[in-house]
């Protein structure tokens, strides 16, 4: 287990502050891990200590909106040409000027936007759960993807999103739920994945209609923290962070799909076609940004020119829920599609002869 450190960086001439972590020497190739909603830089523990030990540089910051970094009330602020400067103070701050980016769930969406409008500061990329040219262009481009064979437009509008929508017409309701159950709803939340429920309909499709997250329930029962993808270091760490900020910024990022669109389609570069090294980790048992039984996953392929896939049996939070696969399908990636980032690939070539 390798030693990992706290970081602070400002910017925004010195008003917003974006705090992370980082693990390995600060002269190995870096690595950026990105999480996603709702989440802190500790949930990537796993892969700092690995790849530290490994002899990457890796960072996880606490996206804006989380933990020690910024967090405020003004629903802009959570907008990708919002949160961009950010992650681009970060990579300043570790004198580098590119990386390999990994980002899971929103964080996802908030990488597709870096590296479709800042290509240059992209070695490699890779998306977990969700898959690129997706959430970053709004609520109206997954839907084009919805399987209406398990959602018929007539029943469900919205597929599998229709939470999202209810973000947009209850974000007060919402997000005072979330914070009257910090502790119970993050273990819910943070559930393993179900092979049964594969190709079933994903209870997020009835939020609306219910009033609420698990059939409009006013408050939750207890989870066993067995029953979780969390340690219970982490989930401590998680909860205190969550009720320091309250869920109002993390929700915030539900609540710019038309700037966030808006902003990827005017500056996005060459069309949104990437040249870089591409790797989707799909999380089998993700019923919600399912990859699966859906066309989700078919814009990234037709949009990068170098792109790798892999599967997990493992529900949304693949990262923490199977750690060993995650890493070693990054692993395995980093070696095959950009082995000039491995760890002394310039000092320490290897020779093979074959007889």
């Amino acid at each position: 287990m390798t030693n990992i450190t706290e970081h602070n960086v400002k910017y925004h001439d010195g008003d917003k502050q974006i705090s992370y972590l980082a693990s390995g020497p600060s002269t190995g190739p870096l690595l950026i891990f990105i999480h996603g909603w709702p989440a802190i830089a500790k949930t990537w523990e796993s892969q700092l200590n690995l790849f530290g030990s490994l002899g990457f540089y890796a960072v996880a910051p606490d996206m804006p909106g989380y933990g020690n970094s910024t967090a405020n009330k003004n629903i802009e602020d959570y907008a990708h040409d919002n949160i961009i400067p950010g992650l681009l103070a970060l990579l300043e701050d570790t004198g580098r000027t590119e990386a390999v980016w990994l980002g899971h769930d929103w964080g996802s969406g908030v990488i597709s936007s870096l590296v479709a409008t800042h290509p240059e500061v992209c070695k490699a990329m890779v998306w977990m759960a969700v898959p690129y040219k997706t959430i970053e262009l709004g609520l109206e481009e997954v839907l084009k993807y919805v399987n209406r064979d398990m959602y018929p437009e007539d029943k469900h509008p919205k597929g599998q999103w229709d939470y999202m929508s209810f973000y947009e017409e209850s974000f007060d309701k919402a997000t005072a739920w979330f914070d009257q159950n910090i502790a119970a709803f993050t273990k819910k939340l943070y559930s393993r994945g179900n092979p049964a429920i594969l190709g079933k309909p994903a209870f997020l499709a009835t939020v609306r209609r219910d009033g609420g997250w698990y059939g409009g329930v006013e408050t939750l029962e207890d989870v066993p923290l067995a029953n979780t993808c969390l340690d219970e270091a982490t989930y401590n760490d998680l909860v205190t962070a969550l009720q320091k900020t309250g869920f109002g910024p993390a929700d915030a990022y539900y609540m710019n799909h038309d700037r966030n669109r808006a902003f990827n389609l005017e500056k996005q570069k060459n069309g949104g076609v990437l040249e870089m090294p591409c790797l989707f980790i799909q999380a089998k048992y993700d019923v919600v940004c399912d990859t699966v039984t859906s066309r989700l996953a078919e814009p990234m392929a037709k949009h990068c020119k170098n792109y790798s896939f892999t599967s997990i049996d493992a529900g949304h939070w693949v990262a923490l829920e199977k750690p060993a696969e995650a890493n070693a399908a990054i692993v395995q990636w980093l070696c095959r599609a950009v082995p000039d980032w491995w760890p002394g690939a310039w000092q320490n070539r290897i020779t093979t002869y074959k007889k």
